[in-house]
């Protein structure tokens, strides 16, 4: 069984470089006794750096980045490069995250799977681990959205070779089951369960025994009150974690959980 891994998706919080190193050491000073699962948080850019420095108190937490740029250097005003990333400490980068799909192309988002693709291939070339986020905006009564999400992981992975996938970490997310969406819906360990499955067979189809060693994440407002429930009945490895992330009691007690599984 693959080792269990809890990603802290920080977004754009919190507001001061004092209040994320002090929600960093309260997480770091609540995780004695965590040493099966692997943790990473995911800060703001400009906290990684920081962090990173202050991190030699606890060698169980890594970074990692919310996004990444696929160039390296060049005239693109306010991107930040995988290969940045990489030197100012970041081992990990959220790649294809809903918010980002949907956020406006003026305000940077509107990425789409070839973008996404390439942002891939960037950050296993930096030595970074790519997170990449699918997950359907609906669910509808033909089950199309098994084609939506099929889509997204054969677009996103199209040229990845069969040596790098077992690398990259796959974190489904429903989009109607996320906090920031509108009329949003809880999502059940059976629904992440039945794409879970569908998504193993998609890699399997297209990468072989390659893909055997790849893990699944649930990220769609996951919290401490169902977080055991995804991890014993999702069939995934790991959760993608929003919101409760930014309240250190919450997230050590999902790691406290994800420790007993």
């Amino acid at each position: 069984m693959s080792k269990k891994i809890i990603i802290g998706n920080w977004k754009m919080n919190p507001l001061v470089l004092k209040e994320a190193e002090k929600l960093f050491f309260l997480v770091a000073k609540g995780i004695y006794g965590v040493k099966k699962t692997e943790i990473v948080i995911c800060p703001p850019f400009l906290y990684i750096e920081k962090l990173k420095s202050a991190s030699w108190r606890t060698k169980k937490i890594s970074l990692g980045a919310q996004n990444a740029f696929a160039g390296d250097v060049g005239a693109f005003t306010g991107e930040v490069s995988v290969e940045m990333l990489y030197e100012i400490g970041a081992r990990y980068v959220i790649l294809g995250h809903s918010e980002r799909r949907e956020m406006p192309v003026r305000l940077g988002g509107g990425e789409t799977n070839e973008i996404i693709n390439k942002k891939i291939k960037s950050a296993l070339v930096a030595g970074l681990i790519p997170i990449l986020c699918v997950g359907e905006s609906s669910r509808d009564e033909n089950h199309g959205y098994f084609n939506f999400v099929k889509n997204q992981l054969e677009e996103c992975l199209n040229g990845v070779s069969k040596n790098s996938i077992a690398k990259i970490i796959i974190a489904y997310e429903p989009i109607w089951a996320i906090s920031s969406t509108p009329d949003r819906r809880d999502a059940t360990p059976d629904d992440c369960r039945e794409m879970v499955i569908f998504i193993r067979k998609i890699l399997s189809d297209k990468f072989g025994k390659d893909a055997i060693g790849m893990r699944i994440m649930y990220g769609g407002s996951v919290n401490e009150k169902d977080a055991e429930s995804f991890l014993k009945n999702g069939s995934v490895e790991g959760l993608l974690v929003g919101r409760a992330s930014l309240d250190p009691k919450k997230f050590v007690e999902i790691l406290k959980i994800a420790e007993k599984i």
